[in-house]
């Protein structure tokens, strides 16, 4: 079974389709260690994308990962570590 990855082009998809885009920021710019709240992304936009992701890619996001993974690139790692750790759990 190959190992299904988060990326980061998934991540700027799923914050437009779930949440939109803030007029200010530029999704496509070098975001990737930018605060998720400087970005316009505040707790009831992050749930909806934390929701999405959880559908997505069959796997259970903890409550406060936004908190605790406060950038996209933070978040892009904590999703592969979890899609890494179900496949191998499912091995």
């Amino acid at each position: 079974m190959s190992e299904r990855k988060f990326t980061f082009d998934a991540l700027k998809r799923i914050l437009r389709e779930g949440a939109g885009a803030d007029e200010g920021v530029d999704l496509d710019g070098d975001i990737l260690d930018a605060d998720f709240e400087e970005l316009g992304y505040e707790s009831l936009a992050l749930l909806e994308t934390g929701g999405r992701i959880e559908r997505e890619y069959g796997i259970s996001l903890d409550d406060d990962i936004f908190t605790d993974h406060r950038t996209p690139r933070a978040l892009v790692a904590a999703v592969n570590e979890l899609l890494k750790d179900n496949t191998v759990s499912a091995a």
